[in-house]
């Protein structure tokens, strides 16, 4: 059986990252080769030897007035249709989703598949609503725009109306427009997991360098702590990488370090990354303790021992169990625990077990990522290796853990999606009232500047 291979031919190159993700949504196995009218194609490349009747080449016309869209098979069976777009009443946003209701209806029909967040490609759905909410438009309005527009279904549009509402209580007492946020990457690891795309480098192999990588980061932290002399700085946030991979000694400078030379005076949340168990130890979390940081991220993605030896976690389960508990012991109160479904070879009787343990720690807030095949990821990049270890019941894996948050009281505050996700869903923050990463919802609607320094300034906290 040869490979998968469906060939999106465009007249306007302007539009790829519009229909590309949709295509990609309906069609997450295959291999999708993007080419444009003006350049030669040759259809046998993009032969579909699995199933016939699917389209291998799936063209787009776009015309002052109109899209017109065809799919044609192995066996040359042609689907035609075509939308006309009034574009001197219509704006370029209105145009784009015209066009992809339209082909995603196609694609619906013709695989009988429907897609949760429907022509929804972008990474933060919330801020839509969010920014409706405050344009002060009704309910009603908003749900009917969402599912209208965008074709959503009624339950992620119900949980981005009630996550959209919490993060607005939550940021009315922030002074987002006078304010601004930190971010200290920190790109060290015990190990790179499987699914990882992140900059981050093993401290086994590359522990010679953190001492200049700190050295470097200094000069950076005093620079940019002038950078907004009339602001007041709101949350700080140190990821990666796995910040607690520095030594005590190391991490004691650098919160000292932050602490010296930025004004913590309005500071409402300070939270470092503790994410790998096998990177905690007593002395890391006094000296966290000491300075400040009130709220750590304790990161077992799975308490499935066969899974984290698979990823590349070199830590057992109980490792998880015995940094949390030295966690409690150090005067932590405010503790997340991140969670991935749909990694390779687990199923919904894994992540139900994986809850169960999570519910004995009782941890204060708890994400949840659906896996996301990043390019740069060896899972992506050897993912022959692991094809037969798919997750199955990916959906109903999330909604376990949208009962488990239920059952235990955990408000769901922020969502944010990426692209390849696992059944086209999303990943969601939960937290008790009270326990919100703030820094998280500031940086998902886009409330806040956010200064970011060192190494894969991605601004990547999220946890």
């Amino acid at each position: 059986m040869g490979e998968k291979m469906i060939a999106i031919v465009l007249s306007d190159k302007a539009y790829e990252n519009d229909v590309y993700p949709l295509v990609k949504a309906f069609y997450p196995e295959e291999t999708l080769k993007v080419t444009f009218m003006d350049t030669v194609m040759d259809h046998n490349d993009t032969r579909n030897e699995n199933n016939q009747d699917e389209p291998h080449t799936i063209m787009i016309g776009f015309y002052p007035n109109q899209v017109s869209i065809k799919f044609q098979t192995e066996q040359g069976i042609e689907l035609q249709q075509t939308i006309d777009i009034n574009t001197v009443n219509c704006s370029r946003t209105q145009y784009k989703n015209s066009f992809k209701r339209l082909l995603y209806r196609m694609l619906s029909e013709r695989l009988q598949k429907e897609l949760p967040w429907g022509i929804l490609t972008g990474i933060r759905p919330t801020k839509l609503v969010y920014e409706m909410l405050e344009d002060n438009r009704e309910l009603h309005d908003i749900c009917t725009h969402m599912k209208k527009e965008y074709l959503c279904s009624e339950d992620k549009i119900d949980m981005s109306v009630r996550i959209a509402r919490r993060e607005m209580e939550l940021l009315k007492e922030i002074d987002d427009r006078n304010g601004y946020s930190l971010y200290v990457g920190i790109p060290f690891c015990p190990s790179t997991c499987l699914y990882c795309s992140f900059t981050s480098y093993s401290i086994e192999k590359f522990s010679n360098y953190v001492e200049a990588y700190l050295d470097a980061l200094e000069k950076e932290i005093i620079f940019g702590a002038g950078c907004f002399p009339d602001k007041k700085l709101t949350t700080v946030y140190l990821g990666g990488g796995t910040p607690t991979t520095l030594s005590a000694e190391q991490l004691d400078r650098l919160l000292k370090l932050i602490r010296k030379h930025f004004d913590f005076t309005y500071v409402k949340e300070f939270c470092v990354e503790a994410g790998r168990p096998d990177s905690i130890t007593r002395n890391k979390l006094v000296v966290l303790k000491e300075n400040g940081v009130d709220r750590i991220s304790i990161n077992p993605q799975s308490m499935q021992q066969r899974t984290l030896d698979l990823i590349g976690r070199k830590h057992s389960v109980e490792q998880i169990k015995e940094a949390f508990q030295l966690a409690r012991e150090t005067g932590h109160d405010n503790i997340n625990m991140d969670i991935i479904i749909g990694l390779p070879g687990e199923n919904l009787e894994d992540v139900q077990d994986t809850l169960r343990q999570l519910e004995e720690l009782n941890p204060e807030s708890l994400t949840v990522h659906t896996l996301a095949l990043k390019r740069a990821a060896r899972l992506n990049l050897e993912k022959d290796s692991y094809s037969d270890l798919k997750a199955n019941d990916v959906t109903k894996m999330l909604e376990a853990t949208i009962h488990f948050a239920k059952k235990h009281d955990y408000l769901p505050y922020y969502l944010y999606r990426q692209k390849n996700m696992a059944d086209n869903l999303e990943n969601i923050g939960y937290a008790k009232h009270g326990k919100e990463g703030l820094y998280n919802i500031l940086i998902m609607e886009e409330q806040q500047t956010i200064l970011a320094l060192g190494a894969g300034k991605k601004c990547n906290g999220l946890h």
